[in-house]
Order: structure tokens, then C-alpha cells, then sequence
């Protein structure tokens, strides 16, 4: 016979709609009681059903997850993996499952959107990116639907919950850092211009620059897709410059691998002839050759602030708008060196 929540109440000796409220997690029932009637839950193998709880509540209990491109893209740049598994654990600690959707064109990933909030197949929906210009969130404001943004938004900053780091800051810190190792013949690759991380990063390096008495250079800055192919042909134009720079920031170490690998092949030396430093810090920044000095954006936390961030406007429609800033640091490691006056 089937364990029922009658069973684990007369065992943990409360109400069933104790056990009810525990299974709900509800703030109003201490850890003392949730604990009790989590090891009776333990103790019999019951398992909520909560595919018949959602039903009767009208809540699906997933998160629908936004990607701002294609599944390719998704799929090899470290940044998505590491953002997911924050979400997953911030989902999964509250209960919730994850459904993500992605499409070839803005247009395929827009009809997703519409199809999950309109199908009632999600409570609410996060955005894995920031655009200027963006279909999917005028949709979701305009329908007042829960949604957290990871990034900045570009337009109703302060009627939007999001979850981000001070890109601008860490630009211009990241800019200062290789000023004072002597350069002053510094490039920017950064990603799409539509996507406001890739406007604030660019924002904060023109300031270093401005602060520290030096002009701004057009040539020096290109825009490529967050993927190795587009480190590797933002190089190639930077290189065949007159005067190409001593010194790199990368918005991406994706990106900055791809440059590595083709400095590499022209048998330019990092750092000896180019300083590179990047962002994001996964993995592969210190496992490449040489190690990259990169931005840790703390990925995990972005994603994982998100998911608790979205639960609570789901579970409390009057939840303040929220601003969240994840710290980030500098990782020194050993893609940048002094440059001296004369060289």
C-alpha cells in the first residue's frame, strides 16, 4: 500500500497539513518541524506527488531558462555549463525544475517564450543575457510575467530583478592594470554590440583610457561573436595594423583562447610581444598556454542568485525589485607583463 501524508504526520506526530506545508516549504513552519517530518518522509519512502500538487495549485514549479543564441553556442562556451549548474542548484533547492528554450533567430527563440508563458508550461523565466534592444523582455513586462534578467537591463533598470557584476568597473580596472605595467597601445575585443556586458565592458575601458590622458583609437576595437573563431579574427585584423597593440582586454576567454592560438601561429610571444587579460575565468583560462590573467565573474553565483531570485517573485508576486552585484577579482596569472617606455 501506498505511504500517504496521513502516514508521515501520525509518525511525525503533526497535522497533515503540517506535512503539506513542509513538502510546500512554507517560511511559517520552523526548521525544527521541517526537519522532523522530513526524516518521517525519509523514514517511510514517501515522495511527494508533485505533479498532482501542481495541478491543484495551478503551478508548474519549472523555471523556463532563455539562452541568447543558438544550442552551438550554448554548447561550447564554458560560460553556459557554469551559469547552469548555479541555476540547477538554486532550482533544485526550492524544488523546481528547469526547462530551457533556444532557436536558430530571435524570432524562434521569441516563439519559444510565447509558447512557455502562454502554454502555462513555467512559473516564471530567466534571461541568460542582456540586450539593447530585446522582443522577449518588452514581452514579459508588458504581460507582467515573473522573469529575472542575468545581466543589466538596458531599459526599466530599476522596475526589473537582476543579477549581474559591475562590468564597467571591472573593464576599467582591468584597463588600469595594464596601463600601469607600461602599455598604452591597448585593444578591446568584445562580443555583440546589441549585448549590454559587451557596452558596459567597452564603457569602462574607454574611461581608463580618457582618465589616464590617452586618446581613443577606432582600429583598436573590434567585435566578434563569444566564440574562439572570433578571438581569432579579431587578431587577425588587430595585427595587420601599422602600430598594432601591446596589450589586449578580451571580453571572453573563449575569445582570448582563440587569440592565443593564433598569436601563436604568427610566433608572437605572449606576454613578451602582446598582454592579454580576458573574463570569465573558467577553466580553460588556466589551462591555456600561457595561463590567462583573467576576470573571475564569479558564474556560478550569477546563476544560482537568479534562480533563488525568480522562486521568490514566484512564490511572492510583491517581492521587491532587486538589484544583485556579484563581486568579481582579478586572477593574475601569466598573460601579462611590463612594458618598458622604449619598447
Amino acid at each position: 500500500m501506498a505511504v500517504t501524508i496521513k502516514d508521515v504526520a501520525k509518525l511525525a506526530n503533526v497535522a497533515p497539513s503540517t506535512v503539506s506545508r513542509v513538502i510546500a516549504n512554507n517560511p511559517r513552519i520552523s526548521e525544527k518541524t521541517k526537519q522532523k517530518v522530513r526524516e518521517a518522509m525519509d523514514e517511510l519512502g514517501y515522495h511527494p506527488n508533485f505533479i498532482a500538487r501542481s495541478l491543484a495549485n495551478q503551478s508548474t514549479r519549472v523555471l523556463g531558462l532563455v539562452l541568447p543564441g543558438s544550442a552551438s553556442t550554448f554548447s561550447q562556451n564554458p560560460f553556459f555549463p557554469t551559469v547552469l549548474r548555479g541555476l540547477s542548484e538554486g532550482a533544485h533547492e526550492k524544488q523546481y525544475a528547469l526547462q530551457m528554450t533556444t532557436g536558430q533567430s530571435e524570432e524562434e527563440i521569441y516563439e519559444g517564450v510565447v509558447q512557455m508563458v502562454q502554454g502555462g508550461r513555467v512559473d516564471g523565466i530567466i534571461l541568460l543575457y542582456s540586450k539593447v534592444e530585446d522582443k522577449v523582455m518588452n514581452y514579459l513586462k508588458e504581460r507582467k510575467f515573473p522573469f529575472v534578467v542575468v545581466g543589466k537591463p538596458y531599459k526599466f533598470c530599476e522596475e526589473i530583478t537582476h543579477v549581474d557584476n559591475d562590468n564597467f568597473r571591472a573593464a576599467r580596472e582591468v584597463t588600469d592594470y595594464l596601463l600601469e605595467l607600461g602599455h598604452e597601445c591597448i585593444g578591446f575585443i568584445g562580443g555583440d554590440l546589441n549585448l549590454v556586458v559587451t557596452v558596459e565592458r567597452l564603457l569602462g575601458y574607454e574611461k581608463a583610457l580618457r582618465d589616464a590622458g590617452l586618446d581613443l583609437k577606432n582600429e583598436y576595437i573590434i567585435h566578434e561573436e563569444f566564440l574562439r573563431e572570433g578571438g581569432r579574427e579579431a587578431i587577425n585584423e588587430l595585427m595587420q595594423l601599422t602600430l598594432p597593440p601591446t596589450a589586449l582586454v578580451v571580453a571572453d576567454d573563449l575569445m582570448a583562447l582563440g587569440v592565443l592560438n593564433t598569436l601563436d601561429e604568427m610566433d608572437i610571444s605572449v606576454p613578451a610581444d602582446i598582454s592579454i587579460i580576458s573574463f570569465n575565468n573558467v577553466l580553460l583560462a588556466e589551462m591555456s598556454r600561457p595561463p590567462l590573467t583573467s576576470v573571475d565573474i564569479n558564474i556560478f553565483n550569477l546563476g544560482n542568485e537568479a534562480a533563488k531570485s525568480l522562486i521568490q517573485k514566484v512564490e511572492n508576486p510583491q517581492d521587491p525589485i532587486k538589484r544583485i552585484i556579484i563581486p568579481h577579482e582579478i586572477v593574475k596569472r601569466a598573460s601579462c607583463s611590463k612594458r618598458e617606455k622604449n619598447a
